[in-house]
């Protein structure tokens, strides 16, 4: 069977999946032991419950999906560990007490609020994303997918903590493991339109849920509009390759295997994966060094732009990239493979970073249960993008009191 073939297959299974639990009555759904968010509050439970809630809830989402001594299990069977640092989804450990069972522990993920139309396409774009990197062995295994959320292999891992993330060890894995992400041949749309498509959209949302609310006391959702046209337009003169990106590797998505005696890495969490411009994803990863997103106090993150990668340090990165490409048979013209090529996207596309998850973080502070400073936050990156943007302005002859505000002149900046 071909891998657009297999695609379909997959792709009809999950719809007929969603269409069965959407449409089924509350008593099969009982008799399917698989809960209804709108019906059963499986999200309310497994966040809010008590310990007998939460592991009942656990348990029948199991029995559901998983087989042998699975299918029979209760509450008393599993014990359930919920984790921390998750700043979209809720994440769960679920461990079955019986010895000598396979699989003994498995990871559930409930989705956060999901803030687009096609919300249900995404699920199972995703889901077929993760099953297609499980397969490369470049993630881990997915077991099932529910409405509001799936059940995934649980690796002996944990989450890279942020002076991790400059390790020269781990870097070059990350390198590596980015390289032979991009040269994956994924059946979905190849069209970049990702990035501004997710801009957009969190656009109209913030429009229609506050209007008139500057971010920071200085942001207004018509003036990020007009600098989503400017960033458009200057972006189009920079090259970058469309590749196939994760477009979110930062320090949580990225895991350190504990079950291996040489360091090993696994990129976890697909939900934003998608053709993009090659030079979104290296600049996103190399911002995320900044960022420590596990402090206990508000507002949870913390920022230390010193460990922002020196030149040396992303000059060692791109060019393990760059070998790992080729190894894994990736082609790009032979002047747009050059390490000043692509630290020129990485320059530029690092403004499309700030403004992207400006905006996240803008429409999270509205509606997200997770503990996380995510208006702090809006206003951090949305700064970082105007500082960005009048430095690379700046080195063409402007002056920073000529380019605040927004509305300037388009340039192509050449470093």
């Amino acid at each position: 069977m071909t891998s657009r073939s297999a695609f379909k297959v997959f792709l009809s299974s999950i719809k007929l999946n969603f269409s069965v639990l959407r449409t089924s009555s509350l008593e099969n759904q009982m008799k399917l032991s698989i809960p209804s968010i709108t019906s059963m509050g499986l999200k309310e439970k497994m966040i809010n419950g008590d310990v007998d809630e939460v592991a009942e809830t656990a348990a029948s989402i199991c029995r559901g999906y998983l087989n042998g001594a699975w299918k029979k299990i209760t509450s008393g069977d599993v014990t359930v560990k919920k984790l921390c640092g998750g700043l979209s989804n809720w994440l769960y450990i679920v461990s079955l007490q019986k010895e000598a069972v396979s699989p003994k522990h498995v990871l559930l993920r409930l989705y956060g609020q999901t803030h687009c139309e096609d919300a249900l396409e995404s699920v199972i774009t995703e889901s077929v994303i993760f099953t297609l990197l499980s397969e490369r062995k470049l993630g881990p295994r997915l077991y099932g997918v529910f409405p509001g959320g799936r059940i995934e292999e649980y690796i002996q891992a944990r989450p890279l903590k942020q002076h991790e993330m400059s390790d020269p060890d781990i870097s070059l894995l990350v390198a590596e493991k980015m390289a032979a992400v991009h040269v994956m041949n994924v059946p979905i749309n190849k069209e970049p339109r990702w990035m501004w498509d997710t801009i957009n959209k969190w656009l109209d949302s913030l429009n229609e849920i506050a209007h008139d609310e500057l971010i920071g006391g200085i942001y207004s959702v018509k003036q990020l509009r007009s600098e989503v046209e400017w960033l458009r337009q200057h972006l189009s003169k920079i090259y970058s390759p469309v590749v196939f990106c994760h477009n979110d590797l930062q320090q949580g998505n990225i895991l350190l295997r504990e079950d291996t005696s040489d360091p090993s890495i696994v990129f976890i969490d697909y939900e934003y994966c998608s053709y993009n411009y090659r030079g979104f994803d290296l600049a996103n990863h190399f911002m995320e060094w900044r960022y420590d997103y596990n402090l206990p106090e508000c507002p949870h993150f913390s920022v230390n732009k010193n460990n922002y990668p020196s030149h040396t340090q992303m000059l060692t990165f791109v060019e393990k990239y760059i070998s790992s490409m080729r190894e894994n048979g990736g082609k790009c013209k032979a002047e747009h493979d050059r390490v000043h090529s692509i630290l020129k996207e990485v320059k530029h596309y690092s403004l499309a970073t700030h403004l992207l998850w400006g905006l996240w973080a803008a429409i999270n502070a509205h509606f997200s249960q997770i503990p996380f400073g995510y208006k702090e936050f809006a206003e951090h990156r949305l700064d970082c993008y105007y500082m960005l943007k009048n430095d690379i302005l700046s080195k063409h002859g402007f002056t920073p009191d000529k380019i605040i505000p927004v509305k300037r002149k388009i340039l192509e900046a050449e470093e």
